[in-house]
């Protein structure tokens, strides 16, 4: 039987920095706000998958763009994966309701 592929766990360098930022992520992401968020995203035009745009446009909170910064390469690509995991994550009758903010086009 092969061996099943498993990520690559990589040193963060600025353990306090990436805690502010991924609790931001997962407190957006909470059952109790996520809907309130995807209704935020909605109104202002973005998509879910926009890592980015979402986190420039303060919804993820207002200094946590600015976290994001301060981490090295290797950091935010961490923080860019757990924000794609809580993304799929949310419950399906959620993700219906939202379907445009999942939608590819």
């Amino acid at each position: 039987m092969g061996a099943m592929y498993q990520q690559a766990v990589l040193a963060v360098t600025d353990p306090a920095t990436f805690g502010a930022v991924q609790g931001a992520i997962d407190q957006a992401f909470s059952a109790a706000r996520v809907q309130q968020f995807f209704k935020s995203l909605q109104s202002g035009g973005l998509r879910v998958r926009d890592f980015e745009k979402v986190l420039k446009s303060g919804l993820l909170g207002v200094a946590t763009e600015a976290e994001y910064a301060k981490l090295d390469n290797s950091g935010q690509g961490q923080i860019r994966e757990h924000y794609l995991a809580s993304l799929e994550k949310v419950d399906g009758d959620l993700r219906d309701k939202f379907f445009k903010l999942y939608a590819y086009y």
